[in-house]
């Protein structure tokens, strides 16, 4: 008991040196460009200086934003689940996005866990955000269920992640130099989210290669329900989006 507090103790004060670091990189990022406009405004391009200050403003909001939904996964009282339907989730989820990528759905009908929908939105924007930042031309998003367990897979066709990365890459505030050099907006908070969500709801989040060469991120849970017998079909494979009341039927051909 007491060395389990111990570690948690050390943990949480890394988590707090690592935000209060970044928080100031990025403060001293922004204070940096604002103090060599003001000993040198005639030279200063002001179009220039207010977007790269905007841009390091929103990256701080998203930080801050990231460290409450951390906070809240934490210490907020538990929330009562309710019966979710992943297809119809993640429809929901898509129609609300305007991404680069169309993302491509492939999703079984009456997947149903028992979760919080807000924080498995959470979960799926997190999933998708990192697929569009590393994709190259495919982002899939697949709903299954096997073995009593519903899985939600996100796909891209990306450079993956090598195989002793891929649990370094859900600690907090751990970004790749790959992804660095795709985004500098991130917060390096988005993977850790999304797993401890998933955790959260008696479930697991893993990386796999995926067939195309990119990643494969796997969020498995437990269905609500026990599972219907397999029909050996496969769901029909669509591009988003599609509206919510939609149904997917499996494709008979």
């Amino acid at each position: 008991m007491m060395r389990d507090l111990t570690r948690e103790l050390q943990r949480n004060r890394r988590f707090t040196s690592d935000a209060s670091h970044e928080l100031r990189t990025a403060v001293a990022g922004l204070r940096a460009e604002l103090e060599e406009a003001g000993l040198h405004p005639a030279e200063t391009d002001l179009g220039d200086l207010l977007a790269r200050a905007l841009s390091d403003v929103d990256r701080l909001d998203a930080i801050i934003t990231d460290l409450r939904v951390l906070a809240e996964l934490e210490s907020a009282p538990p929330v009562r689940p309710q019966h979710v339907d992943l297809a119809e989730l993640v429809r929901g989820e898509i129609a609300h996005r305007h991404d680069r990528i169309a993302v491509r759905l492939r999703l079984e009908t009456r997947v149903v866990v028992r979760a919080v929908p807000i924080r498995i939105g959470r979960l799926l924007t997190n999933l998708l955000d990192n697929a569009q930042r590393h994709a190259r031309h495919l982002v899939e998003v697949r709903v299954s269920h096997r073995e009593g367990h519903a899985e939600l897979r996100v796909v891209d066709d990306g450079d993956g992640v090598a195989e002793g990365e891929r649990e370094r890459v859900f600690e907090r505030f751990v970004r790749l130099p790959a992804a660095r050099g795709l985004d500098q907006s991130g917060t390096g908070l988005g993977l850790a989210i999304a797993r401890d969500i998933a955790c959260s709801h008696t479930g697991s989040l893993r990386i796999e290669e995926a067939e195309t060469g990119g990643a494969c991120f796997v969020f498995r849970l437990p269905l609500a329900n026990a599972p219907a017998a397999p029909t050996g079909r496969h769901p029909r494979e669509t591009t988003g989006p599609r509206p919510a009341s939609a149904h997917l039927d499996a494709d008979t051909s």
